[in-house]
């Protein structure tokens, strides 16, 4: 298996999603603006997508892919089999119950996570003419949305079996029915409901339904799809399940430290000034686009492979893994976190500025979109490092390096939210991701998982010319436009967009090649 044309498989897949995705924002931007309504929606639906990474795609796939890829390269079929109908049943019925739980428990839920809603900070009126504070807007939201959970969870186990399986273009498609619902129930929904922006909580769980139904048939043709039953009892006794429920308990701690940072963040922002969720949402929307191209589609790829690799005793195997991971994020990932740092007018003003969405939303945003750019890199490479950790069923480890990242970057709230309001928040994130990259790269060289491989020196000397080379034409080229005052002549404004980043990306790979970086440098078998 070519390593390399899986990753751009999935990283096609996962542009297409990205796109439709920036299409998504773009007609929530224009339609709903940034208000107390979407600060409304966007509490709401981080409250169904923490718990999706606490219990479902975070610890759920973390404990249970390295065990599943034990399982399919030492044991039988039928016991491969037994344990993905077992793990399914107590993820289903779990799911189950953490949705109605979820929806009876939605105010206090809401209130944990953005109190600051329930003020008289800024107000929405609906048709009836009475004025709502936007708390009792959230619960509403979320409670029509909690059903995800459930609908995702199943999702995140069906991508969990494809892809130990290298079935990845399923599961990495998966995501463009959401956002497809999200533009459907925008354009054809919202003028019919009051306030429209219940459209989008529609959207949500139209959409799970959609991904869910959509990776049945692959899992029909690998012989895998599961066989949900009633006995939980019995699914609990199957030795297989017991590990996976071990594994995730450190896990779900791994991941509740992430979620943790960001209920913090969200209850910070939700107290600022209005409109600050919404504008961090749409700078995270942004800053998510190369995470997601590079950092989670290769994180897709590595873990099965580690998984293998580690259970089948090939301890070279697993470094050089790491090793071109990471070299991968580095070519790539140091000149997006570049055009993010550079280019966050052009490409907030260009996806967004349009209807509701007003010259103050451009600078707020594009102020958080700069504060992610810096630490791009590390919310990268926690993605490639992590799974050397998991392919190894440590968890342990990255949740006591969790620990000391959280306590870090609430210190880092306490000293830049004062001085930079919102984006102070994004700024700590990405910082806090860098030194979280940097614990977990030492962690991996200390215990020998990691060995980097030779020519590393002239690896960063080539990127570093690049990196320069592309920087002075970014510069040089956003400073031609006047991003904002363009917002009557989009066509004119896409187009220069379109030509600079298409500029800067073939200037950067041809400083690359002039210097000696070839494409052969990186190909990679498995």
């Amino acid at each position: 298996m070519n390593l390399l044309r899986v990753l751009a498989t999935v990283s096609g897949m996962t542009m297409v999603s990205r796109v439709t995705g920036l299409v998504r924002e773009n007609l929530m931007a224009r339609i709903f603006g940034a208000s107390v309504a979407t600060d409304a929606f966007f509490v709401a639906f981080r409250i169904p997508n923490l718990l999706r990474r606490l219990f479902a795609e975070g610890a759920f796939s973390q404990a249970f892919v390295p065990i599943l890829g034990e399982f399919k390269a030492q044991r039988p079929s039928e016991e491969t089999r037994a344990l993905i109908d077992h793990v399914a049943t107590v993820l289903t019925w779990s799911l189950v119950a953490v949705t109605v739980i979820g929806i009876i428990g939605t105010p206090a839920v809401v209130w944990l996570l953005a109190g600051g809603l329930k003020s008289d900070r800024c107000g929405v009126v609906s048709a009836t003419g009475t004025a709502d504070d936007g708390f009792d807007l959230a619960v509403l939201l979320t409670r029509i949305m909690f059903p995800y959970i459930a609908l995702i969870g199943l999702v995140a186990g069906a991508s969990a079996i494809l892809n130990t399986w290298r079935r990845f273009a399923v599961p990495a498609f998966t995501p463009v029915l959401l956002n497809l619902s999200f533009i459907g129930c925008s354009l054809f929904v919202a003028p019919h409901v009051d306030p429209p922006v219940l459209a989008l909580a529609i959207a949500v769980v139209v959409g799970g339904i959609a991904q869910l139904a959509f990776q049945v048939p692959a899992l029909m043709r690998v012989g895998m799809l599961p066989r949900i039953r009633f006995d939980i009892r019995g699914a609990l006794a199957n030795p297989g399940v017991r590990r996976v429920l071990r594994q995730m308990v450190p896990a779900t701690f791994a991941v509740s430290i992430a979620q943790i940072s960001l209920i913090i963040n969200t209850n910070i922002a939700s107290r600022l000034a209005c409109g600050s969720v919404s504008w961090i949402t749409y700078a995270d929307r942004l800053m998510e686009f190369p995470t997601a191209l590079l950092g989670v589609a290769l994180g897709t790829v590595l873990l099965p492979s580690l998984s293998v690799a580690n259970a089948e005793g090939k301890h070279d195997e697993v470094s050089g893994l790491l090793d071109w991971g990471m070299r991968l994020s580095f070519l790539l990932a140091l000149p997006a976190s570049l055009g993010l740092w550079l280019l966050a007018e052009p490409l907030t003003a260009t996806l967004f500025h349009y209807g509701k969405f007003t010259a103050l939303d451009v600078t707020a945003t594009q102020h958080a979109v700069t504060a992610y750019g810096v630490g791009l890199i590390g919310l990268i490479l926690v993605k490639i490092l992590a799974p050397g950790f998991y392919a190894r069923q440590d968890i342990r480890t990255p949740v006591k390096i969790g620990i000391v990242v959280l306590v870090g970057t609430q210190l880092m709230n306490l000293l830049f939210v004062p001085m930079f309001a919102h984006a102070g928040l994004a700024l700590a994130i990405g910082l806090g991701a860098c030194f979280n990259a940097a614990m977990l790269f030492t962690g991996l060289r200390m215990r020998g998982v990691y060995r980097p491989k030779a020519g590393w020196p002239a690896f960063g000397l080539r990127l570093l010319f690049a990196l320069v080379v592309l920087g002075g034409f970014l510069y040089w080229s956003e400073a031609q436009f006047q991003w904002i005052a363009m917002r009557a002549e989009p066509a004119r404004r896409i187009g220069a967009l379109a030509a600079i980043v298409a500029g800067g990306g073939a200037l950067y790979f041809v400083a690359l090649f002039v210097i000696g970086m070839r494409p052969r440098h990186f190909r990679r078998g498995l």
